[in-house]
């Protein structure tokens, strides 16, 4: 499948997902470390990770989304990274979840960086607010990193 990617940095590429990510969906969302701090429950088959990608709607709704992260040396994906309008607050969200074996590698603060920069420059947002769970000290730390 020829995918277009929508941005990328030195080390990533970030694109929308699709149905066929929902396999790589479903074991991201399944490890209880990767979910621990989210309040998301695991999906109960990678037929609800495809029925989740397919309903998924914020790139048609806002014109911006999460997108998956796919390393560029090998081409994997190693999680998803991206903007999330929440209408019930009119405000717009960075969100960022890794498979555990990508952590500590940067990758999360490099590609929240990069939607950050995107959603002020491209996208001409006006305002992103980042949340993390008082106890998840490592997204606070991208959070931090990335001038939130």
């Amino acid at each position: 499948m020829n995918r277009r990617y929508i941005f990328e940095t030195d080390r990533l590429k970030l694109r929308q997902f699709d149905a066929s990510d929902a396999h790589w969906f479903f074991q991201l969302n399944n490890d209880p470390e990767v979910i621990k701090y989210t309040g998301d429950p695991p999906f109960e088959s990678i037929h609800a990770a495809e029925a989740f990608l397919r309903k998924y709607d914020q790139y048609e709704k806002y014109g911006y989304g999460r997108w998956a992260v796919v390393r560029k040396d090998g081409g994997e994906v190693i999680g998803w990274c991206g903007l999330r309008y929440v209408a019930s607050m009119d405000e717009t969200d960075i969100g960022f979840r890794f498979f555990r074996k990508f952590w500590g590698m940067g990758y999360a603060t490099e590609s929240a960086a990069a939607c950050l920069d995107y959603g002020f420059g491209q996208l001409g947002l006006h305002r992103i607010i980042g949340r993390a769970m008082e106890l998840n000290m490592a997204s606070i730390r991208v959070l931090e990193k990335i001038g939130m």
